[in-house]
């Protein structure tokens, strides 16, 4: 008779350019011995929500700026403002996304950092004026209350 406990695997929402795929914007992978090790302990449930909007891999790099008083994320090489569809997005992933135990994002993203991402004022070539939450690393704090949300670093 086996005398080893069974517990439920922890459901973890991951950037899934940590360690987990090469859709960074340059096509890179973040590697993280954490989230090696983690792997077998938990079942992580990974997203994208720049490849989710519909932008390529590699892409031109996005950010946050901030425009008609609020912000707006925004790919200075094309232009295009993509804020409206990583709303649409995050919105539809979270909706379905079930219980989860926590979330662990890309530090410093435009779309996924949690908390140290540069923001930018809607100028040509100005420097960040102030920092805070990426798009999708805002709104999953926002709904997702009481559940820890860090960042790979």
């Amino acid at each position: 008779m086996s005398t080893a406990l069974s517990y439920p695997r922890p459901r973890i929402g991951i950037s899934r350019c940590i360690e987990l795929d090469h859709c960074r914007y340059n096509g890179d992978s973040i590697g993280s011995e954490f989230v090696r090790r983690l792997q077998d302990h938990v079942d992580l449930v990974p997203v994208c929500p720049e490849v989710g909007i519909g932008l390529g891999v590699p892409r031109d790099p996005i950010r946050i700026v901030v425009r008609g008083g609020g912000r707006h994320l925004v790919q200075p090489s094309t232009g295009r403002d993509v804020t409206a569809s990583m709303i649409s997005f995050t919105d539809g992933f979270l909706d379905q996304l079930g219980e989860v135990e926590g979330f662990i994002l890309k530090s410093r993203s435009p779309s996924c950092g949690a908390y140290d991402v540069r923001i930018y004022p809607d100028k040509d070539n100005a420097a960040p004026t102030e920092r805070g939450a990426g798009m999708f690393g805002e709104r999953v704090r926002e709904r997702l209350q009481g559940i820890p949300v860090e960042d790979e670093a």
